[in-house]
């Protein structure tokens, strides 16, 4: 199996938090953030960027890190709020609330990408492909990742017909058809305007 050789922390002796979202790109449906302390020695191979894992080993690894986890939280912002903010700032809002559940209070936020608002009483360094680099950061991803798949699966079930539980929100060919023939539900983002549906948006 490979090792992937994430780091462990930024600064030594601190106490860090890693900080990831998913679901920024999908036409349907909630943005996921998530915030994770893992103990200093917390190691598995299989850890990585959610996107580059498999199914089943982020679903395990959901499993070992939300139990060996020092503390974790996971928030969603609603396709409301996106529309309100724009999705980069929704997704900036779920994780300064993850990191406002958490239930020890870190040194550092290790966050993916590069854009962050400062919140206060925190220290933060944002870190692009972040969830490539630090372990924290990575095990964030899993947990934003696998959290927003299950609610994707269970909003398929409210709203048939779109894929959902394939597509995840996202503009497949299928979800896009799906669209012309039913229209759009309530979890649709009004601000996200793909070419394939223009004109007559909403």
């Amino acid at each position: 199996m490979k090792d992937i050789h994430l780091l462990p922390y930024m600064t030594e002796g601190l106490v860090e938090a890693g900080c990831d979202e998913a679901g920024r790109g999908p036409l349907a449906g909630a943005v996921f953030a998530a915030a994770v302390i893992l103990p200093p020695d917390f190691r598995d191979p299989r850890l990585n960027d959610s996107k580059q894992m498999s199914e089943t080993d982020r679903d395990s690894l959901r499993e070992i890190i939300e139990k060996e986890a020092i503390a974790w939280a996971v928030e969603e912002v609603s396709p409301e709020e996106i529309d309100r903010l724009n999705i980069l700032w929704a997704s900036v809002a779920g994780m300064q609330r993850a990191v406002l559940r958490l239930g020890v209070k870190p040194d550092l936020l290790l966050v993916d990408g590069n854009k962050w608002k400062p919140l206060k009483g925190y220290d933060a360094r944002t870190v692009v492909h972040g969830d490539a680099t630090y372990a924290s950061i990575a095990a964030a991803s899993v947990l934003a990742k696998t959290h927003r798949d299950e609610y994707m699966r269970r909003m398929a079930q409210r709203y048939p017909g779109y894929g959902w539980e394939r597509n995840f929100g996202y503009p497949t060919r299928g979800h896009i058809e799906a669209i012309k023939k039913l229209g759009y539900t309530p979890l649709h983002r009004k601000s996200f305007h793909p070419k394939e549906l223009e004109p007559g948006l909403f």
